[in-house]
């Protein structure tokens, strides 16, 4: 079973040759999930305590806004066309174009989460030994700055330049959590305990800091909550340092 992941830390490393550009596609997959008040974590349908067999809570509980009854079909697997940004950089275009299209390239593949990206190096990107450029990419409105950092061997001239970029935020995205933590808890995980998952209703996409609590929670009913009796469990997405997952599903005592 794949540990708390929601988003890999947004690092892209990077090799460019002059003159060369990248690709892109489309694609979609996936199924369920569906929200209390009507809007915000996909579509499907069904009893999401048969989803889990196990059982249910007590009248008097309540699920979150969003209950999640299953994977989001808007999440695609890692590598899928429909992460890919079209049109490619034209051949011949600047270095700074191609490192701009690269990092929403790298957002998409970790948000999983197709959407609106657009990104800028207001001061373009040095191709100098050692040299870091600013650069923000904004995904469907969150905004995450990035170091772009020209690799120490580079040469002016150089035929390939290698760069990597940090990105200075994580981003949280509504679909991609309902997805891991559906993953986590849902059918198939080895959860035979959880059943009726449900989360707040997450924005979109938002830009979160490092090493914090994001304020946001989702919650499984577990036989074993509450005396042991049974209860709901609430488990907070909280984010660790930069480099890790983003956020981590960290289950409240």
């Amino acid at each position: 079973m794949r540990n708390s992941k929601i988003l890999v830390a947004l690092l892209a490393a990077g090799l460019l040759t002059a003159g060369c550009g990248d690709s892109g596609g489309s694609g979609s997959s996936g199924s369920h999930g569906k929200s209390r008040s009507g809007h915000g974590s996909g579509s499907g349908s069904g009893s999401h305590d048969d989803d889990t067999g196990t059982e249910a809570a007590a009248p008097s509980q309540d699920d979150l806004a969003v209950v999640i009854d299953g994977p989001q079909k808007e999440v695609l697997k890692s590598g899928d066309e429909g992460l890919k940004i079209t049109p490619k950089p034209a051949q011949g275009a600047s270095f700074t174009e191609q490192v701009e299209h690269r990092l929403r390239e790298s957002v998409l593949s970790t948000t999983r989460t197709p959407g609106t990206t657009a990104a800028d190096c207001p001061d373009g990107v040095t191709q100098k030994a050692s040299a870091v450029s600013r650069c923000t990419v904004t995904y469907e409105g969150a905004e995450i700055p990035f170091e772009v950092t020209i690799s120490d061997s580079y040469r002016e001239g150089s035929f390939i330049t290698s760069y990597t970029a940090e990105a200075g935020k994580g981003v949280l995205v509504a679909k991609l959590v309902y997805d891991e933590f559906h993953d986590r808890y849902g059918a198939g995980s080895g959860r035979s305990d959880a059943s009726r998952l449900s989360c707040q209703e997450l924005p979109v996409a938002k830009a979160v800091d490092w090493e914090t609590d994001t304020g946001y929670t989702c919650q499984f009913w577990s036989k074993y909550g509450g005396d042991g009796d049974g209860g709901f469990k609430t488990v907070k997405l909280t984010t660790g340092r930069s480099g890790y997952s983003v956020p981590t599903f960290e289950e409240a005592r």
